[in-house]
């Protein structure tokens, strides 16, 4: 059986700024796997998002990016649950789009936005992104992972997906359904005779 890379970016979840709450796995376990530990971790995520800085980051562009992340997560999960955000969140993530980030595009075999000046400015173009799916009818396609240190939020336009993209979380949510079901049939012996 393959395992899986926790320290592997994930590309799965349907949306850039999605894609930087992935950069921490197990969000709310008591061990987090944190996917941009390291300046260069964080440049090797935008290059492979097209958002390379001319300015390579530095620690404090790191900690920016785990700034937005958090906010980021707080409001999607807000958002989700249909509940009012955290006005802190809200205030913090106003104060970023604000930024200067004026579009200008190159033409390169292909239609392009020409490359952020900073991280900062990277970051500010993610922050947007997230802006326009929080605010507008795209938030209904909004889904949390159900398990509990996990709860990675994914794009799932249908609305028949029930974990987020990463095998763990539906194999281990599986093998709990699988193992209540047993329980409930066998007045839970089984659960007792797996070990729990």
């Amino acid at each position: 059986m393959a395992t899986e890379n926790m320290l592997a970016f994930r590309f799965d979840c349907g949306a850039g700024w999605l894609n930087l709450l992935a950069t921490k796995g197990r969000t709310f376990s008591a061990n987090p796997v944190e996917r941009l530990a390291t300046p260069d971790r964080l440049a090797e995520w935008l290059e492979i998002c097209e958002l390379s800085p001319v300015r390579p980051p530095d620690h404090d562009d790191l900690q920016s990016a785990w700034r937005l992340r958090e906010t980021l997560r707080v409001l999607a999960l807000a958002t989700i649950a249909e509940e009012p955000p955290p006005a802190s969140a809200v205030e913090g993530l106003i104060a970023l789009t604000e930024q200067d980030d004026p579009i200008r595009l190159v033409v390169d075999g292909r239609l392009r936005r020409e490359r952020p000046p900073t991280a900062e400015h990277a970051l500010v173009r993610i922050a947007r992104q997230a802006v326009d799916q929080l605010t507008s009818a795209d938030r209904l396609a909004l889904k949390s992972c159900p398990e509990p240190d996990c709860r990675g939020v994914f794009v799932d336009p249908p609305g028949r997906r029930r974990w987020c993209p990463s095998p763990a979380c539906a194999s281990r949510g599986r093998v709990r359904a699988l193992r209540a079901r047993r329980g409930s049939v066998n007045g839970g012996r089984d659960e007792a005779d797996v070990g729990g």
